[in-house]
């Protein structure tokens, strides 16, 4: 057997990405072009991957060389993968698909938490609601496309399978046994103050105002029974929902799971930059946990605190 701790750390990486064997299997036999029980051989650490099928590996998945051979020089790599969400390709399609697929695999696991900190609504909320999710596309488009012209609301095209897969994403987040919420105190009013300026430069019309405002209406009224209830309805697995009492910088989550971390600092409206070194993780971890000093928990206790902050949002969303 070989004994390499970076092959270890490798073959580690590889099922984070696709935990179920016959997956990842699948899916090496069609990187590398090898027989099944090629794979086996090198999953079993029979034999050595080869470098070239290492590099092979590492830039098709994002994996860090460095992290591997434990050369970091006290530095930690952070990748960022892009995804074009106006036209995207099979391999970005793909590529999303295997995030639900992982998703999914996490409700076998109890102890799995999921953690976010944000000044914007979570994507993982945003996607059950069609009109937001497409008004959030419209925002990317608008700050960070490539198109030579501005394109308005209206014209913000979501492909079906696009729209497929927000809904099994949607569904699938749920499954995740524990979730944690940090929401900046101001994060619907930072919202409708951008809402009111696409409005206003006629790139948003009234009727398309109204049916993003009806969309946070139902949003504020679903988040409202799980604040109730403390989980999600559908699945019953459990969701906190805090109040930060400070400004909230920027969007950060954490996935932790007895098996893989990883960690996410999110970047250009539906980027993000991650890493799954294990310090690094455990470090994140530990500094959101801590933001839950600065914040009011509203979900199950404080009624009085969670009626006033939704009564107020609804206030906001009046204001459209």
């Amino acid at each position: 057997m070989i004994e390499d701790k970076w092959y270890d750390c490798l073959i580690d990486s590889l099922y984070e990405r696709y935990p179920k064997r016959i997956h990842l299997v699948n899916e090496l036999m069609n990187l590398l072009h090898l027989e099944r029980e090629a794979v086996y051989r090198r999953l079993r650490k029979d034999v050595l991957f080869t470098m070239h099928e290492v590099v092979k590996i590492a830039s098709k998945w994002n994996i860090s060389l460095d992290e591997l051979i434990g050369v970091n020089m006290g530095s930690v790599s952070f990748q960022m993968r892009q995804v074009n969400y106006l036209d995207p390709s099979e391999k970005e399609l793909q590529f999303l698909r295997n995030i639900i697929q992982s998703l999914a695999y996490l409700k076998n696991f109890p102890d799995t938490e999921f953690m976010d900190i944000s000044n914007k609504l979570p994507r993982q909320l945003v996607a059950g609601f069609q009109h937001l999710n497409q008004y959030y596309l419209f925002k990317w488009t608008y700050q960070y496309g490539t198109e030579k012209e501005t394109v308005p609301y209206s014209e913000t095209f979501i492909s079906e399978e696009q729209i497929q897969l927000t809904k099994d994403y949607y569904r699938t987040i749920k499954l995740v046994p524990n979730s944690n919420f940090i929401w900046d105190r101001r994060l619907f009013d930072y919202l409708v103050t951008d809402i009111q300026y696409f409005h206003s430069i006629h790139l948003i019309t009234d009727e398309e105002k109204e049916l993003i405002k009806n969309d946070l209406y139902a949003l504020l009224d679903y988040m409202l029974e799980v604040a109730i209830k403390g989980c999600y309805p559908e699945t019953q697995n459990k969701v906190n929902l805090y109040i930060s009492q400070l400004n909230v910088d920027t969007n950060y989550s954490y996935t932790f799971t007895p098996k893989a971390n990883v960690c996410y600092i999110h970047v250009f409206e539906k980027y993000e930059i991650h890493t799954f070194n294990p310090e690094m993780t455990a470090n994140f971890r530990t500094w959101m946990q801590l933001k839950k000093r600065t914040s009011v928990q509203i979900s199950e206790v404080d009624e009085k605190r969670r009626i006033e902050f939704f009564t107020k949002q609804r206030q906001l969303i009046d204001g459209l």
